[in-house]
């Protein structure tokens, strides 16, 4: 009987298979919640900084809030939403956040300090202040179908749709919907 040198009958080990299937799930469970965890940051989870005092008391000055860029893909805004925007498109500029306050076919004018959406006066009780500047919307303005009329909730710190340089707003220059308060933890909650 041979008791020393090499041995080449030495057992194979043999794969274990429910085990390797068991990672292929894992990992293919990661890249799905990978996935699905980037589409809602992309689509619902942008984020954004408030810039100045035009919309408090809702929203103040370094406030971050969250975007939802996917609802305006499947309906239009709003008379009421609070939306993000690039006025007249400019890229370089911060993203504006306002209220809508008259949307496509609706016709706005500022009479006296008071907004008037389709001849009716708006009763809003978002908005603080008065409006002492009515700018291009002392006449009558009305909206193509792709425009919103967005002013701020604090109208006399405000820079909107009365003003030449940010004007109507047209639905491809909006980015989304505000919709959360994220930063500081302290005004966390719910855009109304």
């Amino acid at each position: 009987m041979r008791s020393s040198g090499p041995n080449f009958r030495k057992k194979k080990k043999k794969l274990n298979i429910p085990l390797i299937k068991e990672i292929f799930v894992w990992l293919a469970e990661i890249a799905i919640s990978v996935a699905i965890a980037g589409v809602l940051v992309y689509f619902i989870g942008m984020r954004t900084n408030v810039v100045g005092s035009s919309m408090e008391p809702q929203l103040t000055d370094g406030q971050q809030v969250l975007v939802n860029r996917f609802i305006y893909k499947m309906s239009k805004p709003k008379t009421g939403d609070v939306i993000v925007f690039l006025p007249n498109g400019n890229e370089k500029s911060h993203y504006y956040i306002k209220r809508v306050i008259a949307v496509g076919g609706d016709t706005v004018e500022i009479v006296d300090g008071v907004i008037y959406v389709n001849d009716k006066p708006l009763e809003d009780v978002h908005f603080t202040g008065s409006i002492s500047d009515p700018g291009i919307a002392a006449e009558k303005l009305t909206l193509d179908v792709d425009e919103c009329f967005v002013l701020g909730d604090n109208p006399a710190a405000s820079e909107d749709s009365r003003y030449a340089n940010i004007g109507n707003v047209k639905k491809e220059y909006i980015i989304g919907k505000a919709w959360f308060r994220l930063l500081p933890f302290s005004d966390t909650g719910f855009i109304k």
